[in-house]
């Protein structure tokens, strides 16, 4: 069950905004307080973000009703995903910022959507979803590929995300990383990312390789081998150069690696 005190929270923060910034009440009351819990707020949030002329809001929020109200840790992985970002970025300071305004909070549920419906077979509305969420966003991650929770898109702006990809639980990434291929190959041929990771802005790992767990990858590195537990690699092609201050530097985003 979605967490009440996560919701009271949200609606307090919204209060909070109307009353400091009279200009964006009615925004604030149509996205969260004119509805009664956090799955309809962020159904009428992304639903909204990503509807066309041709596919309408209301059409894409029943989508999103129905996904929430079959497959409820779609609900607790976006309040995770929500949590991590707050105690990530020392620039958020609640939890409704991120909700509202941060478009790689945004896109990984976009994603959450297009991925239940690939698994569902349905294939070409999960490429649908796709295309919007690459559209609006600048976010392109295959419906196929698999996310966990905790997980941060920070900045978000060009990260592309391949079919067989996979990223675990609490991992970080800046803006402007491939998780792709090496070429035209078929079957499993993309990264999988083990929980803890940080990923700097820029960074392109290619192939069906592994970064370990608590690995840090550099910013701007071109990563082409497997990558071991705790380690941290940079450069082009990226080698080992270092070791993480701590155990999970998706948390800590230090990303630095002389500090390592």
């Amino acid at each position: 069950m979605v967490s009440n005190d996560f919701w009271q929270q949200l609606k307090t923060e919204a209060r909070t905004v109307c009353d400091r910034e009279p200009l964006l009440a009615s925004f604030v009351h149509a996205c969260i307080l004119s509805h009664h819990n956090f799955e309809a707020a962020l159904s009428f949030i992304l639903s909204n973000k990503i509807a066309d002329e041709v596919m309408q809001t209301l059409a894409i929020k029943e989508i999103f009703d129905e996904a929430y109200l079959l497959h409820p840790q779609m609900v607790e992985a976006a309040i995770e995903d929500i949590k991590a970002v707050f105690n990530r970025d020392p620039a958020v300071h609640s939890y409704l910022t991120v909700l509202i305004h941060f478009k790689g909070f945004q896109a990984i549920q976009v994603h959450r959507l297009a991925h239940l419906l690939w698994t569902k077979q349905r294939t070409d509305l999960g490429l649908f979803i796709q295309s919007r969420n690459s559209e609006v966003f600048a976010v392109d991650i295959h419906p196929a590929a698999q996310i966990g929770r905790g997980v941060m898109f920070d900045h978000a702006t060009g990260i592309v995300i391949g079919e067989t990809a996979v990223v675990e639980n609490n991992v970080s990434i800046m803006q402007s990383v491939t998780l792709g291929g090496t070429g035209n190959e078929s079957g499993d041929r993309h990264p999988k990312i083990r929980q803890g990771v940080m990923i700097g802005s820029g960074a392109k790992i290619l192939g069906n390789i592994e970064i370990g767990e608590g690995a840090k990858v550099g910013a701007g590195s071109v990563v082409l081998k497997n990558v071991a537990a705790h380690v941290t690699v940079a450069g082009v092609p990226a080698k080992v150069v270092g070791r993480p201050c701590c155990e999970c530097p998706s948390e800590t985003m230090r990303q630095n690696v002389l500090e390592d």
